[in-house]
């Protein structure tokens, strides 16, 4: 498991504390949540000006609630984990309302990790794979740079 996918399930599971989600799916709800916000952050990673998205939201540049991965997050939420579950609007409001706080939370976690003076998708991707030790995502957005490479005109492999 990838450094920021820790992240995200400690801060989903300390900041859902409050909410009263019924014990025999909690895991499925917690978990869902967890996996949209990094499935929302590696959609926006493969999409063209998406690692100056990632890097305006985890440096604060851009707020979480009127981040376009906030609202992406919801809808794969929404889509994927809640429809299913026929929860009472109160308990959706209150779950859905905690993915800008945990992506809120994330600000500060990017940082210039190759000492060049700026934060960039190399940046980006030595913070979320813990300077390249780390799993999933690492990989995922290693394609994404490829893929933005072949889109801009950079290294087509």
């Amino acid at each position: 498991m990838s450094l920021i996918s820790d992240l995200i399930s400690k801060q989903v599971n300390s900041l859902s504390g409050g909410i009263e989600i019924p014990a025999n799916i909690k895991n499925q709800v917690l978990g869902g949540l967890g996996e949209s916000i990094l499935g929302s952050l590696t959609q926006t990673a493969a999409k063209q000006g998406g690692t100056d998205m990632i890097s305006d939201l985890l440096t604060g540049k851009t707020s979480a609630a009127n981040s376009p991965i906030t609202a992406l997050a919801g809808n794969l939420f929404s889509n994927n984990v809640l429809k299913n579950l026929n929860l009472g609007s109160g308990l959706v409001k209150s779950l859905t309302g905690l993915i800008p706080s945990v992506l809120g939370s994330l600000k500060g976690f990017i940082k210039d990790q190759d000492g060049d003076g700026d934060i960039d998708l190399k940046d980006i991707m030595l913070s979320i794979t813990g300077g390249g030790n780390g799993g999933g995502l690492g990989s995922i957005l290693g394609a994404a740079k490829g893929i933005l490479g072949g889109i801009l005109g950079g290294n087509k492999n």
